[in-house]
């Protein structure tokens, strides 16, 4: 029986414009066999929020170099919350 793959969301919120670091995690987490869905620079939590609906993902990896993860990830986490029973 196959196994699923680990689905992963690799994002970067905010006005954040560095992704070197989140391209290199990305890259890691392919090569140890995870499928990963990397959404690119400046993203909404609203935005963040449906990927992780849509792709049905079991992680997800917030990369945020200018420390706005601390008021963004609730945010997030709230409005994932609101639209599903997780």
């Amino acid at each position: 029986m196959p196994t699923r793959k680990i689905r992963v969301l690799i994002v970067k919120p905010g006005l954040d414009g560095h992704d070197r670091g989140a391209q290199v995690i990305a890259r890691g987490l392919r090569d140890a066999g995870m499928e990963v869905i990397y959404l690119g620079l400046r993203l909404t939590p609203e935005q963040i929020a449906a990927a992780v609906i849509q792709e049905d993902v079991d992680m997800v990896g917030l990369s945020c170099l200018s420390g706005a993860h601390m008021a963004l990830f609730p945010k997030i986490v709230r409005l994932i919350r609101e639209k599903t029973d997780k």
